[in-house]
């Protein structure tokens, strides 16, 4: 069996804006991925021609349809609950989703937003960030959610981090980053990933010279692995694994 990545987003355009390249460059190593968005975004500042909440949320469904397909993803998935309201989930309901996602589809890898909640400090990204990782760790635990499947251990768990801040925001906690990945190759794709969220054009145009001068990295860093190790820098989030 070949390598799979899971990837647990918050809204759509966060798969593209926070983690195209990564996505991008695994599918161009044949690496099966499968990105979770939790919400379908109905309660952006930017929305398009919408005139209800029902109304974004389906343009953004297939907004995120489409750029996963320009990103390579094998399997995509937006699920049910309400944006800008993650904090008020069920915890163990909304983990246990996660865990039975994870002990179906099986990945190596996961990865998500960091506890900061990303570089717009958003609390959904922080919840995001939280139900990912306790989802990590109960899918191979056999006590938990005995009913979702068989357990399953994901050999890392990574948070998507950065080297700078953007202006006029209040600055995040960022987490040193342990992989810097270059995404050069598939910089342009990224970017048309994020063209296919046309009901979010205003973001792209205010975030574009920030995309042009980082846009040719991505940094993760990674928070639990099966062995104890110390920290380490790497180019590869799969590095080591076969």
């Amino acid at each position: 069996m070949g390598l799979k990545l899971m990837c647990v987003v918050a809204h759509p355009d966060d798969e593209c804006f926070a983690f195209g390249g990564a996505l991008a460059l695994a599918g161009d190593r044949g690496i099966e991925t499968y990105v979770i968005c939790l919400t379908d975004g109905q309660a952006a500042t930017n929305r398009g021609d919408a005139t209800t909440g029902e109304a974004l949320g389906a343009i953004r469904r297939e907004e995120f349809r489409r750029s996963c397909e320009v990103l390579g993803v094998t399997h995509n998935e937006l699920m049910d609950y309400h944006d800008g309201r993650l904090e008020f989930v069920e915890f163990p309901v909304a983990a246990g989703r996660l865990v039975e996602r994870m002990r179906r589809f099986k990945p190596d890898v996961v990865m998500t937003f960091g506890g900061d909640g990303g570089q717009n400090t958003h609390a959904d990204h922080m919840m995001a960030s939280m139900l990912t990782t306790a989802a990590f760790h109960w899918a191979w635990q056999a006590k938990r959610y005995p009913d979702a499947g068989t357990p399953h251990r994901a050999q890392r768990l990574y948070y998507v981090t950065a080297n700078f801040h953007i202006p006029d925001r209040p600055p995040a906690m960022t987490m040193p980053w342990t992989v810097t990945l270059d995404i050069r190759s598939v910089r342009e794709r990224k970017t048309e990933a994020f063209r296919q969220h046309v009901s979010q054009a205003p973001l792209m145009e205010r975030t574009r010279e920030f995309f042009e001068q980082y846009g040719a990295e991505e940094f993760y860093a990674l928070v639990a692995a099966p062995d104890p190790q110390p920290a380490r820098q790497e180019t590869d989030l799969f590095a080591g694994l076969s």
